[in-house]
């Protein structure tokens, strides 16, 4: 069957879509691909977020431990900095 054949097989708006040469099905693959590699995208950006969540909250933890181990220097050098008692000479 030639083109032409098929052609006047279809019904008058199909006719018409095939004159146009419109291809709905074509039109449907590229949107799916489109939505695919925007979901692809979409889901890159998600774990790349996720990646940079966790290195903030280890970044975080690791800032925390060095504030408690300043805040405990600092309360050793205070206490060992009393000064001595005053003696009666002057």
């Amino acid at each position: 069957m030639t083109r032409s054949e098929y052609v006047s097989t279809l019904p008058p708006w199909r006719r018409l879509l095939a004159m146009v040469n419109w291809r709905p099905v074509y039109d449907i693959e590229q949107r799916t691909k489109q939505h695919e590699l925007n979901v692809i995208a979409s889901e890159k950006r998600m774990q790349e977020s996720e990646k940079r969540l966790k290195l903030l909250k280890k970044e975080n933890e690791r800032l925390a431990a060095l504030e408690s181990r300043m805040d405990a220097l600092l309360l050793n050098v205070d206490s060992s900095s009393q000064t001595p008692p005053a003696t009666g000479s002057n």
